[in-house]
């Protein structure tokens, strides 16, 4: 079976990841104030604000229809109310590059990061955060809207519940509160709050701000663009049970996933970001055998594991699912080559089976900043020199094209979910 002719084929990146100098964010912030969880600061990442144009050129160079990118709102919205005709013309040159190489962008609107002004404010806590993030979101789609494919308002507004999930040493936990303290102090403000370092008391508050602002910024880019898909990116693992006692899976699918479902069930689509499978049985998670290979995040790779969380949030929500984010966390680019064949036809298999699954976009294109966790992971299909950003394609690259080649059924036909 091959994917239908306007299936999305693509690789994703993100700004703060792989642009470099987003100073005027809340994560470059919490990178630079002491002490801090981030292991080391994002500095220059890929420097893709300035190689953009060589990027959009790798992902059409694999035989790509599709590629997701993020707006940085830091640099749009410098200061509240205050919008940059620079950095708008910046991201509107982005979407018409890609449009002129065959590719239909899908743009995120707010990948984790924020501007420090917004952080200063409290970020999601803040009762003016949906309104502020929808004002932002109608000046994103005023100026462009009208190009892009897709419109991704949130980045797994989840993910920080998804990690409490984790076994994660206590230091984290730690580490992460003073980051925060040294950070609110830095500021001189009572509560500088981002959403990608989360005090644990403050989860519910703040996925409560981040589901009025997905509500609200959806209201205001429809109101722009009626006919532009509107959703969200959830993190989602493939949560199995082992043996015949599901109460503790399925109470870490009630804490993680299901107020993010039940929104979704509102949207166009849902965006789908899973990386591993978990195993759980009565008493809690069951580790991994330990002759079978990892990912840098300790757990097993099962390429199958997209074909389950695919499968789940459809179910759940009844919405067509775009894989936003997929990949394997690993140095050794032999485990990411036999990954992908393997991941791609359980896809296969579950479109084939009813699902209305709208594409696909590898995470990521380049191994890039990966937030907490500094340039220590690696994800991507090209191989970024930290020195010269020298872009180097991996084996995995060429095996992801030549899995989109033969996923077409048509590869003529520019794909587009408008």
């Amino acid at each position: 079976m091959s994917f239908p002719d306007e299936f999305l084929w693509g690789a994703a990146v993100a700004g703060h990841q792989v642009e470099g100098g987003n100073t005027g964010s809340d994560t470059w912030f919490l990178e630079n104030v002491t002490p801090t969880v981030f292991r080391e600061p994002s500095g220059a990442a890929c420097d893709s604000y300035h190689r953009w144009r060589e990027d959009v050129g790798l992902a059409a160079g694999l035989g790509l229809n599709a590629y997701r990118f993020s707006v940085e709102w830091a640099r749009v919205e410098p200061a509240p109310g205050v919008f940059s005709a620079g950095e708008l013309d910046h991201y509107e040159a982005i979407v018409d590059h890609c449009l002129a190489q065959g590719l239909a962008p899908v743009v995120t609107y707010n990948h984790f990061t924020s501007p420090h002004w917004f952080a200063a404010r409290g970020g999601w806590l803040d009762p003016g955060a949906p309104e502020a993030f929808a004002r932002y979101c109608d000046q994103v789609t005023a100026r462009f809207g009208d190009r892009i494919t897709a419109a991704v308002t949130l980045n797994e507004p989840n993910l920080t519940r998804l990690l409490s999930w984790m076994d994660l040493p206590s230091f984290v936990r730690e580490k992460e509160a003073a980051t925060l303290e040294a950070a609110s102090a830095a500021a001189g403000v009572p509560r500088y709050r981002a959403a990608n370092v989360m005090l644990p008391g403050e989860m519910d508050a703040m996925a409560d701000g981040m589901e009025a602002g997905h509500r609200a910024a959806r209201a205001a880019i429809k109101a722009r663009r009626p006919g532009l898909p509107v959703g969200f990116s959830l993190a989602v693992a493939d949560d199995v049970v082992a043996g015949d006692d599901p109460g503790v899976r399925d109470r870490k699918r009630a804490e993680v996933y299901e107020r993010w479902l039940r929104l979704a069930a509102g949207d166009d689509y849902v965006g789908v970001q899973n990386y591993e499978r978990l195993h759980y049985d009565g008493n809690g998670a069951v580790p991994p055998p330990a002759d079978v290979p990892s990912n840098q995040m300790g757990s097993a790779v099962e390429p199958l594991s997209l074909a389950g969380a695919v499968r789940y949030v459809h179910g759940e929500t009844g919405v067509p699912v775009l894989v936003t984010e997929h990949g394997i966390s690993t140095p050794d680019d032999r485990l990411r080559a036999e990954f992908l064949p393997p991941a791609l036809d359980g896809l296969r298999e579950v479109a084939a089976g009813g699902v209305p699954v709208l594409g696909y976009f590898h995470w990521s294109l380049l191994d890039n900043f990966e937030w907490i966790f500094g340039y220590g992971q690696q994800l991507g299909l090209y191989a970024v020199d930290r020195e010269t950003f020298a872009r180097t394609p991996k084996p995995s690259a060429e095996v992801y094209r030549s899995q989109v080649i033969s996923g077409f059924s048509d590869t003529s036909s520019p794909a587009g979910l408008a």
